[in-house]
Parts: C-alpha cells; sequence; structure tokens
C-alpha cells in the first residue's frame, strides 16, 4: 500500500469511523435564508458525501445568544425551523453515504451592528474589543457567560438528537472562544483572563457543558489555530510547552479530536522541528488530529490581501501532504477551497484524475452547487 492509498483508509477511533481520512472544512456561504439551512444546503452537503467526503464539518451555525450571529443569511442552530432544516440536511448527508457534524459558532467582537437575525443586538466579548485598541461591543458579564456555555451546550445536545455523528466547536479564528484564549482580545482581571489556563477557563466550560450533554460517547471536535482574523501573525502559544498547557487543559475537559487551522499546512509551527499545528498536537495530546490549510492549491486565501478570498488557485499535488500523513503528524485532512469549488475532489484525488479537478477561481466561486 502506498502513503496515498493510506489517505482512503478508514478512520477508526473510539467514538468516530469514517471510511476514509478526509474532512470538508467548515466554510461560512450565507445561502441560509433567514437563518434556516433548506433543501439547498441539504443538496450541497450532500453532493460532496457522494463525492467521497469521509466527514463533512458544516459551514459555522450559530448558538441560541443574541451576539451569536455576525452575518447575515448565516444558520442557527436553535429553533424548530433551523433544527428541522438541518435534519434534512443529516438525512440527505447519511443518504449519500457521509457523516456530518455541525460547526457550533459565536463570532463574538467580530459581529457588525445591525446583521444577523438579532438586529439590535451587541457584539460580546471577553474585553468589549475587536483587538487590542479597537474596542466594538460590550464586555461580557458572569451572566452572559453563563448564557453563552448553555447556549452551545442546548445547540450540542439538539445536534446529537437530530442525528448527527460528531459536534465541532470553533475555537479559532478570531472568534469568541478564541477572543477568550488570546490575550490580544482577553483583557480581563477575574477568573477568565491573565494567565493561559485562566483565558481558557471559558473554552473548558463550553466543552465540559457540552460533553455533559451528549455524554461520553458522542464525539466532540475542537477547531482551534494561532493566527486570527485580527492579526495574522498571533500565537496562542509561542513555545511547545506553552500549546501543551493549552491542549492538555481543552482534552481533559472532553474534547476528542482537534482540528487545527493554519494558512499552509506545510509550514513548521515552531522553530527546531518541521511539524506543523496538527503534528505538534498529536504528539502533545496523544489523540487524533486533523490538519488543514490550503491543501490541493498552489496559493493560500487567508491572509493580507485575500480577506475577500476571491483570489485564484490552480490545483496542485498532495506529496507533501502524504509524506506529512505517512509520518503520522496527523490522521485526517481537511480541505476547504479545493473542495468547495469541487465537489468530486476526493474521488478525482482517489482515482489519480488530477486534470480533471477544478481550480480555484472568482468565477469558480461565484456559481458554487
Amino acid at each position: 500500500m502506498n502513503a496515498l492509498d493510506k489517505l482512503f483508509t478508514p478512520f477508526v477511533s473510539e467514538k468516530l469511523t469514517l471510511s476514509n481520512r478526509f474532512v470538508m472544512a467548515p466554510m461560512t456561504r450565507q445561502f441560509s435564508p433567514g437563518s434556516i439551512p433548506n433543501e439547498g444546503v441539504a443538496g450541497y452537503y450532500a453532493r460532496r458525501a457522494e463525492g467521497g467526503v469521509g466527514l463533512i464539518v458544516t459551514e459555522g451555525t450559530c448558538v441560541d445568544h443574541p451576539g451569536a450571529h455576525g452575518y447575515d443569511n448565516v444558520p442557527s442552530f436553535y429553533g424548530e425551523a433551523a433544527l428541522e432544516g438541518w435534519h434534512e440536511v443529516v438525512k440527505a448527508v447519511h443518504a449519500a453515504g457521509g457523516k456530518i457534524a455541525p460547526q457550533l459558532w459565536h463570532v463574538g467582537a467580530v459581529r457588525k451592528p445591525g446583521s444577523g437575525p438579532n438586529k439590535e443586538a451587541p457584539a460580546y466579548s471577553p474585553s468589549g474589543v475587536f483587538k487590542q485598541g479597537k474596542p466594538n461591543g460590550v464586555a461580557m458579564t458572569q451572566d452572559d457567560i453563563n448564557d453563552v456555555v448553555k447556549a452551545f451546550a442546548e445547540s450540542a445536545a439538539a445536534a446529537k438528537n437530530i442525528g448527527f455523528d460528531a459536534i465541532e466547536l470553533h475555537g479559532a479564528h478570531g472568534y469568541l472562544i478564541d477572543q477568550f484564549l488570546w490575550e490580544g482580545t482577553n483583557q480581563r482581571d477575574d477568573a477568565y483572563g491573565g494567565s493561559l489556563e485562566r483565558r481558557a477557563r471559558f473554552a473548558v466550560e463550553i466543552i465540559t457543558a457540552c460533553r455533559d450533554a451528549v455524554g461520553d460517547e458522542f464525539p466532540i471536535i475542537f477547531r482551534l489555530s494561532q493566527w486570527k482574523q485580527q492579526d495574522y501573525q498571533a500565537k496562542l502559544a509561542n513555545t511547545p510547552d506553552e500549546l501543551a498547557t493549552l491542549i492538555q487543559l481543552l482534552s481533559d475537559a472532553g474534547v476528542d479530536i482537534f482540528h487545527c487551522s493554519t494558512r499552509r499546512f506545510w509550514e513548521p509551527e515552531f522553530e527546531g522541528s518541521d511539524l506543523n499545528l496538527a503534528g505538534w498536537v498529536t504528539k502533545l495530546s496523544g489523540k487524533p488530529a486533523i490538519t488543514v490549510g490550503s491543501v490541493g492549491l498552489d496559493g493560500d486565501f487567508i491572509g493580507e490581501g485575500n480577506a475577500d478570498l476571491t483570489g485564484s488557485a490552480e490545483p496542485t499535488g498532495i506529496e507533501k501532504l502524504v509524506d506529512r500523513f505517512d509520518r503520522g503528524e496527523f490522521d485526517l485532512v481537511a480541505v476547504g477551497r479545493a473542495l468547495l469549488v469541487d465537489p468530486n475532489w476526493v474521488n478525482k484525488i482517489r482515482e489519480g484524475n488530477l486534470d480533471a479537478i477544478m481550480p480555484y477561481t472568482k468565477d469558480a466561486l461565484m456559481s458554487l452547487s
């Protein structure tokens, strides 16, 4: 068996079994009018399942808190209509042979006034800042924190009841959970601010509440990143020891799989080692990790000058990815924009039909299906 074939072997863990090692990364689409996922959303995800994806992680879907939404037509994960819409999505994906997890989301200080279904709600965040020196919204009280923790737990329970195969908590990219983790947005002097352990308390409380809501056997994925949309050079952990502290706290709270978001999967995370972020998390936690970051494309779309994600990129080989997987750096591979424009990307990789893979262009992005 060659290394590429290994990416098509089943992933088997204590709580989750997948047909292969490919994951669809969560990508915001704003295709849910009134924040209700519709037949088009169900068909969109079913096509990726038919195209060979082992696990689909949905676009970010917002929990039941007034400030959770930051964009119009992004789906909710609460309320009878939205949950029924998600139930139809689950059925469509399962019928196509796939598995699926919702990404549960609260945007925090990223929220712009007047967006989403709760137009009058402020942006809620640890310290009322979008980034250092740029105020936005309000600093959360203890009651606000309790309400958000409860909202995540209720959405987690709903996901299990609907029939999802796992949940993912969005703790990356400078959104609310990440805003508590990052010193650049967490300036609190109470039990939720200061040391890394205290900054992680909000995330730990959400994970713990979700674990209590879904029980011991239901998989919880946690997405984390060093970079933030507020600062692409930001670091949660400057050293492997700091990363070990954070990962241990999250793991002990109930995380089963870590989804490690980077802009370019091939870049090393710390000096002195060529391990990427997922590689370090695998080494430090002993738990499965998902790598992600420009897989299958010749350039990244997260960074200076690419904020609207409308650049162009050509398909490229995945030799670097295969080499790292073969060394055991990670267990799963998330594919974002390459899969966004080509629902059959995984099957084409399996068949070695690289010439048929669609390039990522603005025109392709505008005609998503």
